[in-house]
Order: C-alpha cells, then structure tokens, then sequence
C-alpha cells in the first residue's frame, strides 16, 4: 500500500537528543526503504499512517512516511549549504578529546536524560526471554560441567590453552548464551534485558567508552555482577583486547554508537567486533540515517567531513545510509538478514511542529 505523499517543512529547532533518545520513546514501526535491498516488507509495530494532511496534528508520530521530491532536494540542498569542513586541526582536537566530552556527557545527564529502550524486545527478539536455543542452566548451576556450549567448544579452548599458558576461564564462560552491547551508556539497553529475560544460562557484557558512563552502569542497584559485566573499552582501539575470547557470542548490539566513531575507523572496529561472533551469532544495530532532522538542523561551523559533525557539547555523530552499513557488515564477513530504514513523521501537538526522524536498522549474522 503507498499512502499519500505530502509536504510539511522540516523543523530544524528540535531539541538535542543523544543515542536516539526520541527514537527510543515512540513505537519503532519500521518499513522498507524505496532502495533495493530486497527485503520483504515486515509486520507494522505501529500502523498509524497519515493519508491527509490535515490531519497531521491529531498524533504524536505517524508511520512509514513517503518523502516528495521536493522534499528530498529540500534536505540535500540543507546538507550542501551546511558541508564546509572545519580545519584538520579543529578535527583532531575533537578526535584527541573525545572521551573526555564523553565524560563530561554523563557526569552532567547521570540518569536523568535517558529512559529505558523497552522497545529492544519487539525488534530484536534475540535479546527476549527465550531466545536462548538450549535453554538449559548454567553447569555449576545444574552440576555439570558441559564442554560444549552452543557453539563454543571449551574442551578446544582449554587444550588450546594448555599449550600456550592463557586460561581458558572468563567472565560468563559457563553462560549459553552471551550478548554484549558496545556503548552501554548508562545502561538502558542493558537493565532491561536483564530484568526481562530470566534465562539462567545470558550473561550479559556492556561496554563504553566513557568510564563515567561505565561506572554509572556498575553502581546502579540493578546490576548483578553474576550476570553481568561492564568494561570500559574504545571500539576504535582494535588492538585492546576484550574479556571474552572470538568466537564466544550469540549477539552483539549497537543502539545509536556506531555513528559516534569517525568514519575512517568505523570498519575495523566492525571486522573486530566480528570475530567475536559464534557461527550463525548475530549484530543488531539502530543509528541514524541520512537526511535525519538531527543532520538537517546542524547549523555552518559543526561540518568535520562530509555527513559527519560534531555537537555543541564536543560529541560527534555521523549519517548512514543503508548501502554504506551493508557494506561495512559484509567486509567484516556477516550475512544480511535485515537492513530497514525507518522514517517517521513526529509532532509536538502544543506547539504545532512536525519533526522528521530517519533512522536505520540492521541484523547481520556470521555464518554457521
């Protein structure tokens, strides 16, 4: 079904969010973009479409938005007036000092700026109650001592072990299944999986990149470090090392992170994360797409390079489109399962605006 093609002007006023913020408050009904990705139309998790106009102001978000032309050359004009890099030695500034805007991100916001994405479950259902395929308990749980754990041959890890001195025990290395989130925040995408999946046999791993964000994560009376552990980790440094060996986990998330990293360093940290992939393990990300309100409303001065700009408070986020994500999960290895862009229309009924998000969504796996 095309629903009505319709012109309402961009609002370029928003306020700021950080990691999808109003994304993660309204339903994520995800459709097909007009590209050719092949990918059949799934099922609406909001089916609010707008077939007349004048009627834009009676909800809060309407789904599956059709651009115009017109609309389109209206955003991409805003996009070249803004395209004016700031000199290299600005750009290293922002590159050298990034973690410490970070920092000073969640020493300011703590807990107050965030809300838990609950929506998580409805479009990854990897990371729900039962979808753990053994569904068996952890072996010091049950008493036994399984040497063979979805995938992962730990009778392998430890002969491999012997030989070169390493120890093949880690952090969840008696888990069935394993999930971690590469920039964890404060944890909103962590708590919930671990409040609402009660798999005995998840262990869950989180990391960021800003160790105040990391620590807001370890004091928060819900963390269980029995099923849990949170790291501070650079996704850029490849070299660093990760507390769970290659090879060791079921999936791998990335809510609104991969865009914070320069675009030249965004491939290696994927092919990295990658290796750590079980066979048929899986990456789900959700980031921002191209022409997104939060790029149109960049003012001239904010431009690093081109689709990639930096923040008043010093953080940098970058604009993807489906073609350059499929590209980087398929040079790291991964299968496509899901590549989706999401655009919706939102509104602020008091104050009679619409907003225009785009964001995009994409499953990979490593193949079995």
């Amino acid at each position: 079904m095309r629903h009505t093609p319709f012109c309402v002007r961009f609002i370029m006023a928003a306020p700021r969010t950080v990691d999808g913020v109003e994304a993660e408050n309204t339903k994520a009904g995800l459709t097909q973009s007009n590209s050719s990705s092949g990918d059949p139309k799934r099922p609406q998790f909001g089916t609010r479409f707008l077939t007349d106009p004048r009627q834009v102001f009676q909800h809060n978000a309407w789904d599956n938005v059709e651009w115009t032309d017109e609309q389109e050359e209206a955003a991409k004009k805003k996009v070249l007036e803004n395209n004016q890099p700031l000199p290299p030695e600005k750009q290293e500034e922002y590159e050298s000092r990034a973690n410490e805007y970070w920092n000073e991100f969640y020493t300011i916001h703590e807990n107050r700026f965030f809300k838990d994405r609950h929506w998580l479950f409805t479009e990854f259902p990897e990371l729900a109650p039962q979808c753990n395929p053994n569904h068996e308990p952890h072996p010091d749980v049950s008493g036994t001592d399984s040497t063979q754990q979805d995938g992962f041959d730990l009778k392998q890890c430890r002969d491999s072990a012997a030989l070169s001195g390493d120890s093949c025990d880690f952090p969840g290395s008696s888990a069935t299944y394993r999930i971690l989130e590469v920039g964890c925040g404060v944890g909103n995408t962590v708590f919930p999986i671990l409040k609402t999946n009660n798999d005995p046999g998840l262990f869950v791993y989180c990391c960021d990149f800003s160790s105040t964000a990391v620590e807001l994560v370890k004091t928060n009376p819900e963390y269980d470090s029995n099923r849990c552990l949170a790291f501070v980790r650079d996704l850029s440094n490849v070299e660093a090392g990760f507390p769970m060996p290659d090879g060791t986990l079921d999936v791998i998330v990335m809510i609104f992170v991969l865009s914070a990293l320069h675009p030249d360093k965004m491939q290696a940290s994927i092919s990295r994360l990658a290796r750590l992939l079980k066979p048929g393990g899986v990456m789900l990300l959700r980031d921002y797409g191209r022409y997104d309100m939060a790029q149109l409303r960049f003012k001239k001065g904010r431009c690093l390079s081109e689709n990639f700009y930096v923040r008043g408070d010093g953080t940098r986020v970058y604009f993807f489109t489906q073609e350059e994500l499929h590209e980087l999960f398929a040079e790291a290895g991964l299968e496509k399962v899901q590549n989706l862009v999401d655009r919706r229309l939102q509104v602020n009924r008091g104050k009679q605006l619409t907003m225009y998000r785009v964001w995009i969504q994409c499953k990979y796996r490593k193949a079995s």
